[in-house]
């Protein structure tokens, strides 16, 4: 069964796959659907790896008009695919039809960085996509909807998002930092000789940039201190952080193309880790809107250590932070405020 809704602004198309299930379907509205990171997330959603292998899903997939042919040859694998949870999906260009009723949102699209545009630049353009976004997901969004940013500068396109969503609490927004926990974790196990499951209690601080902090301090491998089980201090205050901060421009320098598989394992593990219980004795890294923790400035959205009871993500308190983690911290939460000044016009007062 297929119809097509075509208002004077945008393309709407609904394909209904399957009878819907009795048990409630979690809706999941994805933009930038069909670009290489949201190419990579939806099977992942779809095959049950972000809420379980038992819980069906309706995707509402968004993009700019000119990718909607793109997005339509998508839709055909993900057909092709026969997902047995994924119950519907929609594909559109309008935004309002793309959140109506989502459950989640993950905002994937961003504006691209084109030749040598400055930080400064992207941040403008950003800031005006995001702006929209985040008023239609107020608008047309479910009343418990929950967002994650990943289309970047994740951080500072999360605080104007949720700044003109005024409405949606601020608990239910987030950027995604997992992928710099990920890359630090791998960087860490293969140093150490060992398995990357081995590698807990490794947070992100700050932004996720060339600034991000991979906190090998508190760190520990097979129950262990991560410094004592790697001994080469200078290796970890030296060439690891730079290979975490640096390691997307790294890939894409090698692949041509920005990271894009591991940036979608990263999206689910994101939520799976919000929607599931933390291990009591482990945190994760996902940032959020500051609390004031750890002298942290209020209201940016910056990347701490987290746990979730399964419904509330909190960040852990008690983490011990020495001189070289508070220079760490300071200079990454530093570039977040300047961020922000940057995208201002594009924050209600």
């Amino acid at each position: 069964m297929c119809a097509m809704v075509c208002p004077l602004s945008a393309i709407t198309v609904e394909v209904a796959l399957l009878p819907m299930p009795t048990r409630a379907l979690i809706r999941i509205a994805v933009t930038g659907a069909a670009g290489h990171v949201g190419y990579s997330l939806l099977p992942r959603i779809a095959l049950g790896l972000m809420f379980g292998p038992d819980q069906p899903v309706e995707l509402q997939l968004i993009e700019i008009p000119q990718a909607m042919k793109a997005l339509e040859a998508v839709v055909m694998e993900l057909h092709d695919c026969v997902l047995p949870l994924m119950k519907s999906v929609s594909l559109t260009d309008d935004l309002g039809a793309g959140f109506r009723g989502a459950n989640w949102v993950v905002l994937c699209g961003s504006a691209p960085r084109e030749g040598r545009m400055e930080r400064k630049a992207l941040l403008g353009v950003s800031g005006k996509v995001f702006a929209s976004q985040g008023k239609a997901i107020m608008a047309h969004a479910a009343s418990d909807v929950r967002t994650l940013v990943v289309g970047n500068p994740c951080n500072t396109n999360c605080l104007v998002a949720m700044s003109n969503a005024k409405d949606v609490p601020a608990e239910r927004w987030f950027a995604m930092t997992r992928l710099d926990e990920n890359r630090a974790k791998a960087q860490l196990a293969l140093k150490a000789g060992t398995q990357w499951t081995d590698v807990t209690n490794l947070a992100i601080w700050g932004n996720h940039s060339g600034t991000a902090f991979p906190d090998f301090l508190n760190a520990r491998i097979a129950g262990k201190p991560a410094i004592d089980v790697i001994t080469d201090r200078a290796w970890l205050e030296g060439d690891f952080i730079k290979t975490v901060q640096q390691r997307g421009a790294a890939i894409l320098k090698a692949r041509g193309l920005s990271a894009a598989q591991s940036a979608a394992h990263a999206a689910v593990e994101t939520i799976r880790s919000i929607v599931n219980p933390t291990l009591a004795d482990d945190w994760n890294s996902v940032a959020l809107p500051s609390d004031g923790s750890y002298g942290i400035e209020k209201g940016i959205i910056c990347s701490f250590p987290t746990r979730s009871d399964g419904s509330k993500v909190e960040v852990v308190q008690g983490v011990p932070i020495n001189d070289f983690a508070r220079a760490k911290i300071d200079a990454t939460v530093k570039e977040l405020v300047y961020e922000r000044a940057m995208v201002q016009e594009q924050i209600p007062v």
